[in-house]
């Protein structure tokens, strides 16, 4: 069934279709939770309550660009809404660049998968983290994050650098990377 199709369906209140949509796209969008959540009940909470915003604005949707993306971005927004709530980010931690080591696979050595980089990035502050995944791996520009968050773009920059730089303390702790390696 094309994306068309199964919105239109799900639109029309076609549980099956429901169904599947939520099936195409839950299991990414529980990854882009964890990242921004600190466990696995609140990303699962995020997932949930991201559905709900998807199929209730899903009469909006005027497919245009990735329906994927458009899901993403209510998840990463239904995140960001879930920290903002809890003010857990607030505590003002100043992050910089860490997106250099996740783009160049010679920084970084061969037995770090994923999964381990993830829970690298869940070791950050959570003000930090919020900034890395927005800008590193959602691909926000900086003042899209600055409005998004309600700060500076300074702060934003700030932040993301202070972030690579305890990723990479942490990745060099950890013997993925050696000390002299950038």
């Amino acid at each position: 069934m094309t994306d068309k199709k199964l919105i239109k369906n799900c639109t029309e209140g076609d549980l099956l279709a429901q169904k599947a949509f939520y099936e195409k796209f839950a299991g990414k969008m529980l990854g882009v939770a964890m990242r921004y959540m600190n466990g696995t009940d609140e990303a699962h909470d995020v997932l949930q309550d991201g559905f709900i915003k998807v199929f209730k604005n899903l009469p909006l949707y005027k497919n245009k660009g990735s329906l994927e993306g458009w899901v993403r971005r209510i998840m990463v927004n239904t995140a960001l809404d879930q920290i903002r709530k809890n003010k857990k980010f607030m505590d003002h931690v100043e992050v910089d660049n860490v997106a250099y080591l996740l783009e160049s696979s010679s920084f970084i050595h061969e037995s770090l998968e994923a999964e381990d980089l993830l829970k690298i990035i869940n070791k950050l502050p959570v003000g930090y983290r919020v900034v890395f995944n927005l800008f590193a791996i959602e691909g926000y520009s900086h003042k899209e994050i600055a409005e998004q968050l309600n700060i500076t773009e300074s702060t934003s920059k700030s932040q993301y650098s202070r972030a690579r730089k305890i990723l990479r303390s942490i990745l060099i702790e950890n013997e993925y990377i050696e000390e002299g390696e950038r």
